[in-house]
């Protein structure tokens, strides 16, 4: 995944980073047992979700002629030169 730019977009690094402070906040008040704070946390991951896909389709995302390249080199294999 190195060699792809898979992951590496504005769009990515904020869905994620959203989802992963949800995913603490919901860890933290499960060991508190509040559950609404619980269902907050995991409300913020959901938001991660659709942030990372709103600002996707505004063009943050990773390039769609990109994606089309990277599935095209994926389906050919190198070739090997001795």
């Amino acid at each position: 995944m190195a060699g792809s730019s898979h992951g590496h977009t504005p769009a990515a690094w904020t869905g994620v980073t959203i989802a992963f402070i949800g995913f603490c906040v919901a860890g933290a008040f499960m060991v508190m047992a509040q559950p609404a704070g619980f269902w907050a946390g995991m409300a913020m991951v959901i938001l991660g979700g659709v942030v990372g896909w709103v600002m996707s389709n505004m063009g943050l995302g990773m390039p769609k002629d990109a994606q089309a390249h990277r599935t095209a080199e994926q389906r050919e294999p190198a070739s090997v030169e001795s």
